[in-house]
């Protein structure tokens, strides 16, 4: 069974991300199952990367691109209710901006937290993800119910291996923008717990070990994939509730590249239930 982070629920030490991960920061990681890092990419970065995805977004909608390498993309309304993207797969695939900021040396720094041999998955699984989580009446994307990124191992049919998402924070994110909602230390819990212990995406109830993410543009915040976590809904409406946030997926194991050939993964008829 996992403990929980003797903190506050809305207070837990930040790092700074260099070259090189601390003994202090890995082990961190290691007990709680994830990582806050401040000020990891620059304002200028930040800017860049959204103007990059705002492109694309104009790109995808004008060409009328429902998948990517068989991961569909998810649509909805903005605040003035006009279309947009709020799930971006493989968005380092089209933009050179996103691509650098994934592959510089302080992403590179992050894959100690993981066994050797691990790879930044820019082609496998959903590739790098960017969510734009808004609250409108006309959103498709303004929570997320519990669940654990491993699950997909599952029905990939492959065993649950380690993995890191790396979350890089393109706006401003606390309990005002909902926020992200983890567990710590689950990322130990057994095979069964994982499974079972809540009903994914399904669930959007407050856990009395969640903690609260507090994150600024530019933070990165690392987790374990098999933690569980969620995304509240702002209590707020419109541009008020944006929030954007970019995640890397890290992984090992048998190297499983996407292709305009690839079949949707079946775990992606579950995304109707995140609203």
């Amino acid at each position: 069974m996992y403990k929980k982070l003797k903190m506050s629920n809305t207070q837990y030490p930040k790092f700074t991300l260099g070259s090189k991960l601390s003994e202090e920061q890995i082990s961190f990681f290691n007990k709680n199952g994830f990582i806050h890092f401040s000020g990891a990419a620059s304002a200028e970065e930040v800017k860049s990367i959204i103007a990059s995805t705002e492109e694309l977004q104009k790109k995808w909608i004008t060409n009328g691109t429902k998948k990517i390498n068989g991961v569909p993309i998810k649509f909805g309304h903005d605040e003035n209710g006009s279309e947009i993207v709020h799930r971006f797969p493989f968005t380092s695939q089209y933009s050179e901006i996103v691509h650098g900021f994934v592959t510089s040396e302080r992403i590179q720094a992050l894959k100690v937290l993981l066994p050797k041999g691990s790879r930044i998955a820019e082609n496998e699984k959903d590739g790098v993800i960017v969510n734009h989580y808004v609250n409108t009446s006309n959103s498709n994307f303004r929570q997320m119910g519990w669940h654990t990124d491993s699950m997909r191992d599952i029905f990939y049919g492959k065993k649950i291996m380690p993995m890191l998402n790396v979350g890089l924070y393109l706006d401003d994110s606390s309990s005002d923008k909902g926020g992200l909602r983890i567990i710590p230390g689950t990322h130990k819990q057994n095979l069964f717990s994982m499974l079972f212990k809540k009903a994914y995406f399904m669930n959007n109830e407050e856990d009395k070990n969640e903690m609260l993410v507090d994150a600024k543009a530019g933070d990165v915040v690392v987790h374990d994939g098999r933690i569980w976590h969620r995304v509240a809904m702002s209590p707020h409406t419109g541009a008020a509730s944006r929030r954007r946030v970019m995640y890397i997926p890290v992984i090992i194991g048998k190297y499983m590249p996407k292709s305009e050939e690839s079949t949707t993964p079946f775990y992606h008829h579950f995304q109707k239930l995140v609203k």
